[in-house]
């Protein structure tokens, strides 16, 4: 055990003893932040506890919305390669436990992970007594994995990625993270790139493998001409007006993408626009622009009902796990965080629907995705606002080459296909081995 390692908990103790106080007397008076309290500090109900059936046990950990459906896709592979298996899926965001425990109901057993601190993990553990823990993307918590291998777990780091920006910060705390990452028995990376970084952290390369993007193989398995034909029905569609949907928008892309709007309604003044902010704290804010802009709108949940219909000229979702199913009516596509240097988001969601897909010049999170599309030739990559609004109006007013792009945009998605199986099957060789 190193002296970082130690370091690490010395300041983790303090922290604990100097936060938990003032933080407990907030939650008690404001009931904020109080779901699954408890289980973050490792208790689980016995009730719980006592329904997990099935071997072996696999604790899958998703920390938010995103590693949820990633997990889901290889859940669903583990499934058909171990039908008695247990799996225990945990997220650290209240979203991201609300999406796991609509998206499995009783079938998985759905809880918050534990904070990483020595008690919380090993009281977490010796609850659920996992035969594996799997970690998903980039959840590298030194306690937990510590732990989980001293009480016998094996552990395995799953659609691993590393991006550009995480390395940096890893780098600079190498000797933790090498505590961290030697518990760890077997990567299975999402890129080649994200190898190669595991290796600059001091990662052998015959434990890594490169299986390619879970979360872009259940995008495959989602869609269905249904969800189309029920989207259509909520927002009202004739057939033949267009739709520009932004995706996950944030920070000043709401201005960005209203301004868009307002110069392609000159020119085709039926057109939808539907908004779907990053973070749904932020729809007032959006209102309030919509509003100074002079638009009608609507909420999501202002429209899905039997006697609810659409008749704004902006529909801003307001609801979690929408906005995948609404970019099947969208003639084009923006994705945020790429306008604003936030690392971009998941482009193939709106891909696998066959969409043109813009998105500026910030993806360093989603490379993966965006290499699939540079394969094709079907995304549409913007430096600014200017070249934003001047290329979605060309394809708008020329559906024809906006088609011919979303196939391109398709068919990248289907170069992935096989990613979660591939995954799953290193959770099985680790099990049996």
């Amino acid at each position: 055990m190193n002296f970082a390692y130690k370091a690490y908990n010395f300041i983790n103790i303090g922290l604990f003893f100097i936060l938990f106080p003032p933080f407990w007397f907030y939650t008690r008076l404001t009931g904020r932040y109080s779901d699954g309290l408890g289980q973050r500090f490792g208790f689980y109900p016995k009730s719980l506890v006592n329904d997990i059936s099935g071997s072996p046990r696999i604790w899958i950990h998703a920390a938010s919305v995103g590693e949820v459906n990633g997990a889901a896709a290889i859940i669903e592979s583990l499934t058909r390669l171990m039908p008695d298996c247990a799996i225990i899926l945990s997220t650290t965001t209240k979203h991201g436990q609300s999406w796991a425990r609509e998206r499995f109901g009783k079938e998985t057993t759905c809880v918050y992970a534990p904070l990483d601190f020595i008690v919380s993990v090993r009281k977490a553990l010796s609850s659920i007594r996992p035969d594996v823990l799997v970690c998903l993307e980039t959840e590298i918590w030194p306690n937990w994995l510590l732990a989980a291998r001293r009480m016998g777990a094996k552990v395995a780091l799953v659609n691993g990625r590393i991006s550009e920006r995480s390395i940096k910060g890893y780098l600079k705390i190498r000797f933790l993270i090498q505590e961290a990452l030697n518990q760890i028995e077997t990567f299975s990376m999402i890129r080649e790139e994200d190898a190669r970084r595991l290796m600059m952290l001091g990662v052998p390369k015959e434990k890594i493998e490169i299986n390619g993007n879970a979360k872009f193989d259940l995008l495959l398995r989602q869609v269905t001409p249904s969800l189309k034909n029920k989207n259509e029905k909520i927002y009202n569609l004739k057939g033949n007006e267009p739709v520009l949907v932004a995706g996950s928008t944030r920070g000043s892309e709401h201005d960005i993408i209203l301004n868009v709007y307002e110069e392609i309604l000159q020119v085709l003044p039926e057109t939808l626009l539907i908004i779907a902010p990053r973070h749904v704290e932020k729809i007032q804010h959006i209102i309030d622009i919509v509003k100074a802009k002079g638009f009608s709108y609507q909420l999501k949940t202002e429209i899905d009902c039997p006697e609810c219909s659409r008749t704004a000229s902006v529909v801003i979702i307001n609801t979690i796990g929408d906005l995948k199913s609404t970019y099947s009516i969208a003639s084009i596509v923006f994705c945020g965080g790429s306008l604003e240097p936030l690392g971009g988001q998941n482009i193939l969601e709106a891909a696998v629907w066959g969409k043109p897909v813009f998105y500026g010049p910030s993806m360093e999170d989603f490379l993966d995705a965006k290499a699939l599309l540079d394969k094709t030739g079907g995304g549409i990559q913007v430096k600014d606002d200017r070249e934003l609004a001047d290329r979605m109006l060309y394809y708008l007013t020329h559906p024809d080459e906006a088609d011919a792009v979303g196939k391109l945009a398709k068919e990248a998605v289907m170069l992935n296909k096989g990613a979660a199986d591939k995954h799953a099957a290193v959770i099985f060789k680790l099990i049996r081995s």
